[in-house]
């Protein structure tokens, strides 16, 4: 027996990494994913470094695994439905033609994002952990000869997570802990290029809007992070937490495909527009924690929090290409930094039962000067409910539910080669989850 669970801990990564191969959708604000545990999700993620519900505490703060017993084995999976729709309010090349085209239909993608996490006992004291986890994720996609074509079709981030933690208790009222983060990344974007304009541009016989083509852009890279966590419980119903998740960059390296039309065929006998290698640099942010929870009466608890995310750190997207007759793309994005809070209960209905819900606002990075067709953000306010039942005591199941308020956001993307779209967007959100705990 205890050669089979030692097989299934050295199994556990490449488990979870073949579920979240396919996980792409970004539902915090930016591009975060917030989806790291279902009983969280009931509490709209409010006091995630301070509740220590389950072993996805390896994420939210690596100190709360001391609270823990015995070892465990959990799986979750959400499934995220945003709408993002554009409206276009006057959209034109640089010389005020009305830019032909759709409005893109919606760009949101539907999806199945998935984690999964363990916990085990070295000693009363010692304790260890693995997550896998998709942290940031983003795909948007829109018809592909709509009226921003020219700036975005589709733009996607897949991120995939290995977390191994490690956990001390140095007191009764105080733990500390500490995990490493390895990061896969890839990226894809594309849009539609105006090589009637660039032709016309060159001396070629083509007009605007009259001759578009394509490229697509790949990129994958394997970085490394590390996050920390403190756990404080002045006595047995409160517990503080404090959570550090360090910043990460990928150095994104693939290649780039162009489409050309035959129109503009001459263009790549001068060496542009011919499929090429190339690379960018993502700057993932870092993030801080502060959350309380406190256990009001036996059945009663109220958590809550504040996370500051460092999205200034994203203050370009720029893509540089090995062929020298291909200038670099930068498209400015100059983020802020935010602060998200949340407050959220639990109520225990049965011994069996725990019922949950929560309250967040989540404000976006986004500059309503710099927001773009790629990351339409705005900001968002999450409702949320859950419960939790126990048909035994080595097995819980969680369901959850959220619905994301995302407020109206307006957009003026201005580009001498693209054009200027102009319009507003109205996005939503819902999300549900399902998770089963098993311990052991």
């Amino acid at each position: 027996m205890q050669s089979l669970k030692l097989q299934f801990w050295f199994l556990l990564p490449t488990i979870a990494l073949t579920v979240c191969h396919h996980s792409q959708v970004a539902q915090a604000s930016g591009f975060a994913l917030s989806e790291q545990s279902v009983k969280g999700l009931g509490n709209a993620f409010t006091g995630g470094a301070a509740v220590v519900d389950d072993a996805s505490t390896i994420f939210f703060n690596p100190a709360g695994l001391t609270e823990l017993e015995g070892s465990s084995v959990q799986g979750g999976a959400f499934y995220i439905a945003p709408t993002v729709r554009f409206k276009n309010q006057g959209s034109s090349l640089f010389n005020g033609t009305p830019l032909s085209g759709g409005e893109g239909g919606d760009a949101g993608v539907n999806a199945v994002v998935p984690n999964l996490y363990a916990n085990w006992s070295v000693s009363d004291r010692i304790k260890l952990g693995i997550g896998v986890n998709v942290p940031f994720a983003l795909t948007t996609e829109y018809e592909s000869n709509w009226v921003g074509r020219y700036q975005a079709v589709k733009s996607q981030l897949t991120t995939i997570n290995i977390n191994p933690a490690i956990a001390a208790k140095l007191s009764e009222q105080l733990s500390i802990g500490a995990g490493v983060n390895l990061q896969y990344a890839n990226a894809e974007l594309s849009n539609a290029i105006d090589f009637g304009l660039i032709g016309l541009s060159a001396g070629l016989p083509t007009q605007p809007q009259s001759a578009d083509g394509f490229v697509k852009v790949e990129g994958n890279d394997w970085s490394l992070g590390y996050n920390l966590g403190i756990l404080y419980k002045p006595d047995n119903n409160t517990r503080l937490g404090l959570a550090y998740r360090s910043a990460i960059i990928h150095q994104l390296r693939g290649e780039a495909d162009f489409t050309v039309p035959t129109a503009a065929a001459a263009l790549t006998q001068r060496g542009a527009f011919t499929d090429t290698d190339a690379e960018a640099e993502l700057k993932l942010p870092d993030t801080l924690s502060l959350s309380i929870y406190q256990k009001v009466s036996p059945k009663f608890a109220l958590m809550g929090d504040v996370t500051w995310t460092n999205w200034s750190r994203f203050d370009k997207l720029q893509i540089d290409f090995d062929n020298p007759a291909q200038s670099s793309t930068v498209q400015p994005q100059n983020w802020r930094d935010t602060i998200r809070v949340g407050l959220g209960f639990n109520y225990q209905v049965l011994e069996q039962l725990t019922l949950r819900a929560g309250i967040a606002y989540d404000p976006t990075p986004v500059k309503d000067e710099y927001r773009t067709a790629r990351i339409p953000d705005s900001d968002r306010t999450w409702l949320a409910v859950g419960a939790s039942y126990r048909p035994s005591d080595s097995l819980s199941i969680d369901v959850g539910y959220a619905h994301l308020f995302v407020d109206d956001g307006s957009i003026e993307q201005v580009s001498r080669a693209e054009g200027s779209l102009r319009g507003k967007y109205e996005n939503q959100v819902d999300i549900v989850g399902v998770q089963l705990n098993w311990s052991f």
